[in-house]
Protein backbone atom coordinates (compact mmCIF):
# COMPACT_ATOMS: atom_id res chain seq x y z
CA UNK A 1 0.00 0.00 0.00
CA UNK A 2 1.29 3.09 -0.93
CA UNK A 3 3.99 2.08 -3.01
CA UNK A 4 4.99 4.84 -4.86
CA UNK A 5 7.82 2.71 -7.29
CA UNK A 6 4.36 0.07 -7.79
CA UNK A 7 1.12 1.34 -8.17
CA UNK A 8 1.87 4.98 -8.19
CA UNK A 9 4.29 6.15 -11.14
CA UNK A 10 2.51 4.00 -13.99
CA UNK A 11 1.58 6.33 -16.78
CA UNK A 12 -1.55 3.92 -17.20
CA UNK A 13 -4.72 3.88 -15.49
CA UNK A 14 -5.18 1.21 -12.75
CA UNK A 15 -7.52 -1.77 -13.57
CA UNK A 16 -10.68 -0.28 -11.75
CA UNK A 17 -10.60 2.87 -13.57
CA UNK A 18 -9.30 0.92 -17.06
CA UNK A 19 -13.31 -0.37 -16.58
CA UNK A 20 -14.85 2.37 -18.04
CA UNK A 21 -15.23 2.65 -21.87
CA UNK A 22 -16.70 4.84 -24.16
CA UNK A 23 -17.22 8.47 -24.46
CA UNK A 24 -14.50 11.59 -23.36
CA UNK A 25 -14.02 11.64 -20.24
CA UNK A 26 -16.35 14.60 -17.92
CA UNK A 27 -14.41 17.52 -16.65
CA UNK A 28 -14.49 16.71 -13.12
CA UNK A 29 -12.08 19.31 -12.48
CA UNK A 30 -14.46 22.66 -12.90
CA UNK A 31 -17.11 20.69 -11.03
CA UNK A 32 -14.48 20.19 -7.70
CA UNK A 33 -13.13 23.97 -8.06
CA UNK A 34 -16.67 25.82 -8.30
CA UNK A 35 -16.57 29.11 -6.86
CA UNK A 36 -17.17 28.74 -2.67
CA UNK A 37 -18.59 32.24 -2.26
CA UNK A 38 -21.56 33.03 -0.33
CA UNK A 39 -22.77 33.55 2.98
CA UNK A 40 -19.74 32.17 5.06
CA UNK A 41 -18.72 33.45 8.12
CA UNK A 42 -15.65 35.04 7.96
CA UNK A 43 -12.53 33.21 9.93
CA UNK A 44 -8.97 34.55 11.06
CA UNK A 45 -6.46 33.56 8.58
CA UNK A 46 -4.29 30.21 9.41
CA UNK A 47 -1.21 30.85 10.99
CA UNK A 48 2.71 29.74 9.01
CA UNK A 49 2.20 25.91 8.75
CA UNK A 50 4.88 23.66 10.65
CA UNK A 51 7.16 21.42 8.57
CA UNK A 52 6.22 17.92 9.73
CA UNK A 53 9.33 15.99 11.00
CA UNK A 54 11.14 13.70 8.75
CA UNK A 55 11.00 10.42 9.13
CA UNK A 56 14.66 8.72 9.60
CA UNK A 57 14.28 5.54 7.85
CA UNK A 58 17.69 4.84 7.48
CA UNK A 59 19.22 1.55 7.31
CA UNK A 60 22.15 0.53 9.63
CA UNK A 61 22.97 -2.33 11.43
CA UNK A 62 21.13 -3.61 14.38
CA UNK A 63 18.40 -1.43 12.75
CA UNK A 64 15.03 -2.43 14.78
CA UNK A 65 11.83 -1.65 13.20
CA UNK A 66 8.90 -1.60 15.22
CA UNK A 67 6.07 -4.24 14.16
CA UNK A 68 3.12 -2.40 12.99
CA UNK A 69 1.18 -4.33 16.54
CA UNK A 70 2.57 -2.45 18.33
CA UNK A 71 2.20 1.01 16.68
CA UNK A 72 -1.43 0.43 16.30
CA UNK A 73 -2.15 2.34 19.83
CA UNK A 74 0.12 4.96 20.78
CA UNK A 75 0.89 4.77 24.62
CA UNK A 76 0.84 8.44 24.88
CA UNK A 77 -2.24 9.28 23.58
CA UNK A 78 -5.73 8.30 26.24
CA UNK A 79 -8.29 6.06 25.06
CA UNK A 80 -11.09 8.83 25.38
CA UNK A 81 -9.26 10.72 23.18
CA UNK A 82 -9.00 8.23 20.19
CA UNK A 83 -12.48 7.50 18.93
CA UNK A 84 -10.78 6.04 15.87
CA UNK A 85 -9.49 3.45 17.85
CA UNK A 86 -11.55 2.66 20.49
CA UNK A 87 -15.35 1.47 20.10
CA UNK A 88 -16.17 3.25 23.17
CA UNK A 89 -14.55 6.41 23.09
CA UNK A 90 -17.41 9.28 21.60
CA UNK A 91 -16.85 10.53 17.69
CA UNK A 92 -15.00 13.86 17.62
CA UNK A 93 -17.58 14.97 14.64
CA UNK A 94 -20.75 14.16 16.68
CA UNK A 95 -19.58 15.82 19.80
CA UNK A 96 -18.72 19.15 17.77
CA UNK A 97 -22.50 18.84 16.43
CA UNK A 98 -24.20 19.00 19.38
CA UNK A 99 -23.33 22.53 20.07
CA UNK A 100 -24.93 23.84 16.80
CA UNK A 101 -28.38 20.74 17.19
CA UNK A 102 -28.45 22.26 20.71
CA UNK A 103 -28.46 26.15 19.59
CA UNK A 104 -30.87 25.15 16.33
CA UNK A 105 -33.32 23.76 19.13
CA UNK A 106 -33.44 26.09 21.82
CA UNK A 107 -33.90 29.03 19.12
CA UNK A 108 -37.07 26.60 17.34
CA UNK A 109 -38.38 26.46 21.09
CA UNK A 110 -38.08 30.55 22.05
CA UNK A 111 -39.74 31.41 18.83
CA UNK A 112 -42.45 28.79 18.49
CA UNK A 113 -40.94 27.37 15.71
CA UNK A 114 -43.48 24.24 14.62
CA UNK A 115 -41.63 21.34 13.42
CA UNK A 116 -43.85 20.73 11.00
CA UNK A 117 -45.46 17.88 9.28
CA UNK A 118 -43.18 14.44 10.25
CA UNK A 119 -42.21 12.89 7.26
CA UNK A 120 -40.58 10.14 9.23
CA UNK A 121 -42.38 6.58 9.31
CA UNK A 122 -42.45 4.45 12.20
CA UNK A 123 -43.20 0.75 12.32
CA UNK A 124 -46.31 -0.59 13.51
CA UNK A 125 -47.51 -4.37 14.36
CA UNK A 126 -49.12 -4.84 10.88
CA UNK A 127 -46.14 -2.71 9.30
CA UNK A 128 -42.51 -2.76 9.26
CA UNK A 129 -40.65 0.12 7.69
CA UNK A 130 -36.84 -0.03 6.91
CA UNK A 131 -34.42 2.13 4.51
CA UNK A 132 -31.98 0.71 1.91
CA UNK A 133 -28.93 1.78 4.35
CA UNK A 134 -27.54 -1.64 6.77
CA UNK A 135 -23.83 -1.30 8.17
CA UNK A 136 -22.80 -4.00 5.52
CA UNK A 137 -23.90 -2.09 3.00
CA UNK A 138 -24.25 1.51 3.42
CA UNK A 139 -26.63 3.95 1.01
CA UNK A 140 -23.54 5.76 -0.72
CA UNK A 141 -25.32 9.02 -1.77
CA UNK A 142 -27.04 9.02 2.17
CA UNK A 143 -23.26 8.10 3.42
CA UNK A 144 -22.00 10.90 1.38
CA UNK A 145 -23.77 13.12 2.56
CA UNK A 146 -23.26 12.32 6.32
CA UNK A 147 -19.52 12.11 5.99
CA UNK A 148 -19.44 15.56 4.68
CA UNK A 149 -21.84 17.08 6.83
CA UNK A 150 -19.57 15.90 9.62
CA UNK A 151 -16.44 17.39 7.61
CA UNK A 152 -18.49 20.95 7.71
CA UNK A 153 -18.49 20.49 11.60
CA UNK A 154 -14.83 19.62 12.27
CA UNK A 155 -14.11 23.06 9.55
CA UNK A 156 -16.77 25.08 11.55
CA UNK A 157 -16.15 24.25 15.07
CA UNK A 158 -12.58 23.86 15.23
CA UNK A 159 -10.61 24.60 18.24
CA UNK A 160 -7.72 26.46 16.24
CA UNK A 161 -5.86 26.75 12.60
CA UNK A 162 -3.03 24.06 13.57
CA UNK A 163 -2.11 22.67 10.01
CA UNK A 164 1.23 21.51 8.27
CA UNK A 165 2.31 22.48 5.48
CA UNK A 166 2.19 19.27 3.20
CA UNK A 167 -1.90 20.07 3.39
CA UNK A 168 -1.85 23.50 3.20
CA UNK A 169 -3.23 24.28 -0.26
CA UNK A 170 -1.58 27.77 -0.74
CA UNK A 171 1.89 25.55 -0.73
CA UNK A 172 0.13 22.65 -2.29
CA UNK A 173 -2.36 23.68 -4.58
CA UNK A 174 -4.89 21.26 -6.56
CA UNK A 175 -4.98 23.67 -9.54
CA UNK A 176 -3.15 26.08 -11.61
CA UNK A 177 -5.21 28.71 -11.11
CA UNK A 178 -4.77 31.55 -8.79
CA UNK A 179 -7.44 31.25 -5.98
CA UNK A 180 -7.93 34.30 -3.96
CA UNK A 181 -6.79 35.13 -0.87
CA UNK A 182 -10.67 35.46 0.55
CA UNK A 183 -11.29 31.92 -0.80
CA UNK A 184 -8.57 30.36 3.19
CA UNK A 185 -10.55 32.88 5.19
CA UNK A 186 -14.24 31.58 4.96
CA UNK A 187 -15.03 28.27 5.89
CA UNK A 188 -16.97 26.04 2.73
CA UNK A 189 -20.54 25.42 2.98
CA UNK A 190 -21.44 22.14 3.22
CA UNK A 191 -23.07 21.66 -0.12
CA UNK A 192 -19.16 22.38 -1.45
CA UNK A 193 -17.48 19.72 0.77
CA UNK A 194 -20.35 17.37 -0.98
CA UNK A 195 -19.57 18.47 -4.14
CA UNK A 196 -15.87 17.91 -3.76
CA UNK A 197 -16.45 14.65 -2.18
CA UNK A 198 -19.20 13.35 -4.35
CA UNK A 199 -17.26 14.31 -7.51
CA UNK A 200 -14.13 11.92 -6.38
CA UNK A 201 -16.65 9.10 -5.65
CA UNK A 202 -17.89 9.00 -8.55
CA UNK A 203 -14.80 9.47 -10.86
CA UNK A 204 -12.85 6.58 -8.81
CA UNK A 205 -15.80 4.66 -8.96
CA UNK A 206 -15.47 4.15 -5.00
CA UNK A 207 -17.83 2.80 -2.08
CA UNK A 208 -20.12 3.86 0.80
CA UNK A 209 -18.01 1.99 3.16
CA UNK A 210 -14.66 3.75 1.90
CA UNK A 211 -16.53 6.93 2.97
CA UNK A 212 -16.79 5.82 6.53
CA UNK A 213 -13.00 4.40 6.60
CA UNK A 214 -12.34 8.15 5.12
CA UNK A 215 -13.74 9.89 8.26
CA UNK A 216 -12.03 7.56 10.94
CA UNK A 217 -8.54 7.85 8.83
CA UNK A 218 -9.49 11.70 9.23
CA UNK A 219 -10.42 12.18 12.67
CA UNK A 220 -7.26 9.77 13.38
CA UNK A 221 -5.25 11.87 11.42
CA UNK A 222 -6.50 14.92 14.10
CA UNK A 223 -6.01 13.47 16.73
CA UNK A 224 -2.12 12.18 16.27
CA UNK A 225 -0.76 14.80 14.37
CA UNK A 226 -2.57 17.31 16.72
CA UNK A 227 -4.17 19.64 13.75
CA UNK A 228 -7.41 21.43 12.99
CA UNK A 229 -8.93 20.74 9.56
CA UNK A 230 -9.55 24.23 8.24
CA UNK A 231 -10.06 26.68 4.90
CA UNK A 232 -6.23 26.42 3.72
CA UNK A 233 -6.05 22.07 4.40
CA UNK A 234 -9.32 21.28 4.33
CA UNK A 235 -9.51 19.68 0.84
CA UNK A 236 -5.59 17.84 1.06
CA UNK A 237 -6.46 16.03 4.32
CA UNK A 238 -9.30 15.02 3.01
CA UNK A 239 -8.42 13.56 -0.55
CA UNK A 240 -5.43 11.77 1.77
CA UNK A 241 -7.73 10.09 3.67
CA UNK A 242 -9.98 9.33 0.63
CA UNK A 243 -6.91 7.77 -1.34
CA UNK A 244 -5.76 6.28 1.92
CA UNK A 245 -9.20 4.20 2.54
CA UNK A 246 -9.44 3.36 -1.17
CA UNK A 247 -6.24 1.63 -0.94
CA UNK A 248 -7.23 -0.16 2.14
CA UNK A 249 -10.96 -0.86 2.23
CA UNK A 250 -10.93 -1.68 -2.22
CA UNK A 251 -9.05 -5.13 -3.31
CA UNK A 252 -8.70 -3.07 -6.99
CA UNK A 253 -7.41 0.49 -5.58
CA UNK A 254 -6.87 3.45 -7.62
CA UNK A 255 -3.75 4.69 -8.08
CA UNK A 256 -2.63 7.60 -7.51
CA UNK A 257 -1.96 9.09 -11.10
CA UNK A 258 -5.94 8.17 -11.25
CA UNK A 259 -6.50 10.82 -9.02
CA UNK A 260 -4.16 12.80 -11.23
CA UNK A 261 -6.23 12.62 -14.21
CA UNK A 262 -9.23 13.86 -11.54
CA UNK A 263 -7.21 17.02 -10.44
CA UNK A 264 -5.71 17.66 -13.27
CA UNK A 265 -3.33 20.43 -11.85
CA UNK A 266 -2.08 18.13 -8.87
CA UNK A 267 1.13 15.82 -10.03
CA UNK A 268 1.68 12.61 -9.11
CA UNK A 269 4.83 13.11 -6.83
CA UNK A 270 2.83 15.44 -4.74
CA UNK A 271 0.66 12.75 -4.82
CA UNK A 272 2.98 10.52 -3.02
CA UNK A 273 4.79 12.75 -1.04
CA UNK A 274 1.40 13.72 0.72
CA UNK A 275 0.67 10.09 1.07
CA UNK A 276 3.94 9.08 2.66
CA UNK A 277 3.29 12.07 5.54
CA UNK A 278 -0.30 10.86 5.98
CA UNK A 279 0.90 7.37 6.78
CA UNK A 280 3.40 8.77 9.15
CA UNK A 281 1.39 10.79 11.02
CA UNK A 282 -0.74 8.25 11.52
CA UNK A 283 1.97 6.12 12.52
CA UNK A 284 1.10 3.69 9.82
CA UNK A 285 -1.99 2.64 12.64
CA UNK A 286 -4.68 2.16 9.33
CA UNK A 287 -6.69 -1.07 11.23
CA UNK A 288 -10.18 -0.18 11.43
CA UNK A 289 -11.84 -2.77 13.51
CA UNK A 290 -15.86 -3.55 12.79
CA UNK A 291 -16.76 -1.88 16.31
CA UNK A 292 -15.16 1.19 15.33
CA UNK A 293 -16.58 0.93 12.09
CA UNK A 294 -20.03 0.21 13.74
CA UNK A 295 -20.30 2.98 15.54
CA UNK A 296 -18.90 6.34 12.92
CA UNK A 297 -21.94 4.57 11.07
CA UNK A 298 -24.55 4.71 13.67
CA UNK A 299 -22.74 7.99 14.57
CA UNK A 300 -23.44 9.14 11.20
CA UNK A 301 -27.16 7.97 11.24
CA UNK A 302 -27.44 9.67 14.55
CA UNK A 303 -25.99 13.22 12.51
CA UNK A 304 -28.22 12.86 10.11
CA UNK A 305 -31.30 12.58 12.25
CA UNK A 306 -30.45 15.33 14.30
CA UNK A 307 -30.23 17.67 11.01
CA UNK A 308 -33.28 16.28 9.31
CA UNK A 309 -31.33 14.00 6.41
CA UNK A 310 -33.74 11.50 6.85
CA UNK A 311 -33.08 8.14 5.30
CA UNK A 312 -35.99 6.79 2.65
CA UNK A 313 -37.64 4.62 4.42
CA UNK A 314 -39.99 1.74 2.62
CA UNK A 315 -42.83 -0.57 4.13
CA UNK A 316 -40.92 -4.16 4.59
CA UNK A 317 -41.84 -6.48 1.44
CA UNK A 318 -41.04 -10.31 1.44
CA UNK A 319 -38.58 -10.16 -1.35
CA UNK A 320 -36.84 -7.66 0.72
CA UNK A 321 -37.23 -10.28 4.01
CA UNK A 322 -35.86 -13.04 1.87
CA UNK A 323 -33.09 -11.27 1.09
CA UNK A 324 -32.16 -9.72 4.34
CA UNK A 325 -32.13 -13.16 5.86
CA UNK A 326 -29.89 -14.73 2.84
CA UNK A 327 -27.59 -11.77 4.04
CA UNK A 328 -27.75 -12.59 8.00
CA UNK A 329 -26.81 -16.29 6.97
CA UNK A 330 -24.01 -15.58 4.78
CA UNK A 331 -22.80 -12.98 7.92
CA UNK A 332 -23.13 -15.72 10.31
CA UNK A 333 -21.44 -18.09 8.00
CA UNK A 334 -18.50 -15.80 8.22
CA UNK A 335 -18.70 -15.74 11.93
CA UNK A 336 -18.57 -19.56 12.41
CA UNK A 337 -15.51 -20.38 9.94
CA UNK A 338 -12.74 -19.53 12.52
CA UNK A 339 -14.64 -21.67 14.79
CA UNK A 340 -15.07 -24.39 12.54
CA UNK A 341 -11.44 -24.34 11.73
CA UNK A 342 -10.68 -24.61 15.45
CA UNK A 343 -13.32 -27.42 16.46
CA UNK A 344 -11.74 -29.39 12.69
CA UNK A 345 -8.48 -28.95 13.79
CA UNK A 346 -9.07 -30.04 17.61
CA UNK A 347 -10.80 -33.18 16.42
CA UNK A 348 -7.87 -33.68 14.10
CA UNK A 349 -5.50 -33.44 16.77
CA UNK A 350 -7.29 -35.59 19.09
CA UNK A 351 -7.93 -38.61 16.50
CA UNK A 352 -4.18 -38.51 15.64
CA UNK A 353 -3.41 -39.15 19.37
CA UNK A 354 -6.19 -41.93 19.61
CA UNK A 355 -4.08 -43.41 16.17
CA UNK A 356 -0.70 -43.02 18.04
CA UNK A 357 -2.09 -44.31 21.32
CA UNK A 358 -3.14 -47.45 19.31
CA UNK A 359 -0.20 -48.16 17.48
CA UNK A 360 1.50 -48.48 21.18
CA UNK A 361 -1.22 -50.80 22.33
CA UNK A 362 -0.10 -53.36 20.08
CA UNK A 363 3.14 -53.38 20.54
CA UNK A 364 3.42 -52.42 24.23
CA UNK A 365 3.44 -55.49 26.36
CA UNK A 366 1.48 -54.42 29.78
CA UNK A 367 -2.05 -54.71 30.29
CA UNK A 368 -4.29 -53.07 28.24
CA UNK A 369 -6.30 -51.14 30.92
CA UNK A 370 -3.44 -49.72 31.99
CA UNK A 371 -3.05 -47.51 28.51
CA UNK A 372 -6.87 -46.84 28.31
CA UNK A 373 -6.91 -43.53 29.75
Amino acid sequence: MGNSLSCCVSPNASPKLGRRTGSAEPDYESEVYEAAAGDAVAVAPAPAAVEPAELDFGGGEGHHLQHISDREMPEDLALESNPSDHPRASTIFLSKSQTDVREKRKSNHLNHVSPGQLTKKYSSCSTIFLDDSTVSQPNLRTTIKCVTLAIYYHIKNRDADRSLDIFDERSHPLTREKVPEEYFKHDPEHKFIYRFVRTLFSAAQLTAECAIVTLVYLERLLTYAEIDICPTNWKRIVLGAILLASKVWDDQAVWNVDYCQILKDITVEDMNEMERHFLELLQFNINVPASVYAKYYFDLRSLADDNNLNFLFTPLSKERAQNLECIMKQSQDQQEKPMKYIQDHLIGLWRQERACRGSRKSSATVPHTCLDL
